[in-house]
């Protein structure tokens, strides 16, 4: 019997844990919550062959000497650090048709809703104001998405069923038909240029840490807005605040912050132009993680390539 150990949130492995025994009882899965530190590290560590988590714990090599596979519980590798795990091991982040889903549901919710220009509309009925503005037709609306893995490109699919002109915009590129590509660091203020809405949906490293910027609001049309479901590291909040408070942006949607949660006293809490949600944009489902993990599973036994493993020196 294969051991599986679960590090995240105890709730979510009970599920998972009921899943597994019912349809896979060839593996034994077993949370880091039901285990007994008092002596050390227990003895079922040296049994480990998969480690499923949000943040791994330190000295894996030491700890696991059987840990053939890590895996991510959620969408992204971020939280990871890369340079402190063994050389070999393959990563694998998240990539389950529930969590795609989610993102692309409240994408889709944010994008009409600054296109319909409701943060508007809700300003005014604080105020009791009773006031129409003019509408913009979809098609001539320009919705951007940075980042074309499989959530930017299963979003970019929906929004083109509502009629707006679709953007997507990559380091290497990616051809999504219906949807004018741009690849690179050449292209990126071009792309930017045709974003009247953009979406952030790349995945944080190095390069991608603080992107969200002065200099690349200044990049956009005047009056464009934000939608930010990445990482809360690819903004810089200040920045936001600034480009709009200046007109420069119109209204932004925020998903992810950095921290989270935000201080009570943080800026971005009161401003009238500033959606705010607490990072539940998408969320992992029990039953199709599962079968996501399971399909892994058998790739990984059958020598076959894992769907989502990454590339450590890309970070992504």
């Amino acid at each position: 019997m294969k051991t599986i150990l679960y590090k995240s949130d105890p709730a979510r492995g009970a599920l998972w844990q009921r899943i597994l025994a019912d349809i896979a009882p060839q593996y034994r899965f077993i949370q880091w919550t039901d285990l007994d530190f008092s002596r050390g590290d227990p003895a079922v560590f040296a049994e480990v062959e998969y480690l499923v988590v949000w943040m791994p714990p330190e000295g894996l090599a030491q700890r696991f000497p059987q840990l053939k596979v890590l895996f991510s519980i959620g969408a992204g590798v971020d939280q990871f650090d890369l340079g402190a795990l063994p050389a070999g091991l393959p990563v694998v982040r998240m990539v389950e048709p529930g969590l795609t889903q989610g993102m692309v549901e409240y994408v889709t919710f944010a994008a009409l809703g600054l296109h319909r220009d409701m943060p508007r509309y809700l300003r005014q009925q604080r105020e009791q104001q009773w006031k129409s503005h003019p509408m913009v037709s979809a098609s001539k609306r320009r919705i951007g998405v940075m980042g074309l893995g499989e959530l930017g490109e299963a979003t970019l699919k929906m929004l083109m069923n509502f009629g707006f002109e679709c953007h997507g915009w990559s380091r290497s590129g990616k051809a999504i038909e219906g949807v004018t590509g741009w690849a690179g660091v050449e292209q990126l203020a071009q792309f930017l240029a045709h974003s009247d809405i953009l979406v952030c949906l790349l995945p944080l490293t190095a390069d991608t840490r603080g992107m969200l910027n002065a200099e690349l609001f200044a990049l956009l049309p005047q009056g464009a807005s934000l939608i930010q479901v990445g990482r809360g590291a690819h903004l810089v909040a200040d920045d936001l605040l600034a480009a709009l408070d200046c007109g420069q942006l119109g209204a932004a949607v925020l998903d992810v912050t950095d921290p989270e949660p935000l201080p009570a006293d943080d800026a971005l809490w009161s401003h009238p132009a500033v959606w705010i949600t607490p990072h539940i944009a998408s969320q992992t489902q029990p039953e199709t993680a599962v079968n996501a993990l399971l399909a892994n599973l058998q790739c990984f036994e059958q020598g076959r390539p894992m769907q989502g493993e990454i590339d450590k020196i890309r970070g992504y």
